[in-house]
């Protein structure tokens, strides 16, 4: 195919470009954070801690571990143990027990530095089912809604984990009571992002999370989805700067297959 050129575009072009201001901006101009990432369920342990370092944009997708942390979990009846480093920056509890109404707290320190969470397990709420929807539109051919039933008292916040075919979807897909106060939920997990396909078995577990907790996951898919406008670190319940979150949840699970 014959190239055919402008040059009254490239003049316009030259022009603009010498009115525009080339404006640098430094992407790696922030120190590293450390990240810490805690669950403690209602479900047996052990649970895990996991502690690395944040990068800076032109660096790998690679969090370095941060290991020889001081790692500790309590609860307010008083118990309290210090977490086994099991591997790099990966740290277990051994006597530990997640009981719905609890609360946990978090203390790590590390590089002379101690970070401090707490988290209280809300009242379990049970999932009973996963009801499959046909879907008449563009998108997957089923939604699947989990099927439980808010209790009366607003305040209740979900978060829901969606596994296809042992792969765990991205994201966290989040409810809260503020429009179904006392009523079975009827809202989807949508999910645009992967298909679902006859034979695939679906994995939906529902955790009942406390708000900051809630709030650490909404934030965190607002700036994954660019709808939280200039970009942000999710908003932490971990003290001293720290990213990531501590979240102290009850969990249910359900099992389904595509039709």
């Amino acid at each position: 195919m014959k190239k055919i050129f402008f040059p009254f575009l490239i003049i316009n072009a030259l022009l603009f470009s010498s009115c525009t201001k080339v404006i640098n901006i430094d992407l790696n101009s922030k120190d590293p954070q450390i990240v810490i990432e805690g669950n403690i369920s209602d479900q047996p342990g052990p649970y895990t801690i996991s502690i690395t370092q944040s990068v800076n944009f032109s660096q790998s997708n690679s969090f370095p571990a941060v290991t020889g942390a001081s790692v500790t979990v309590s609860d307010n009846l008083g118990n309290s143990e210090v977490l086994t480093e099991v591997s790099p920056g990966i740290y277990h509890t051994t006597t530990t027990q997640g009981v719905s109404g609890r609360t946990y707290y978090m203390t790590v320190v590390t590089n002379n530095k101690t970070y401090l969470a707490q988290s209280t397990i809300p009242t379990l709420v049970t999932l009973d089912t996963l009801i499959l929807e046909p879907n008449n539109s563009i998108g997957p051919p089923f939604y699947i809604i989990p099927f439980f039933l808010d209790p009366v008292g607003s305040g209740n916040y979900y978060r829901c984990i969606e596994t296809i075919d042992h792969v765990r979807v991205k994201g966290s897909f989040l409810y809260d009571d503020q429009f179904n106060d006392g009523l079975v939920n009827g809202q989807p997990i949508l999910n645009f992002s992967d298909s679902l396909n006859p034979g695939d078995t679906v994995i939906v577990e529902l955790q009942c999370v406390d708000k900051a907790s809630y709030m650490y996951f909404f934030s965190l898919d607002q700036t994954i989805s660019g709808q939280s406008g200039a970009p942000a670190n999710p908003v932490s319940n971990i003290s001293n700067s720290a990213l990531g979150y501590f979240s102290a949840h009850t969990s249910r699970k359900k099992i389904t297959v595509i039709p």
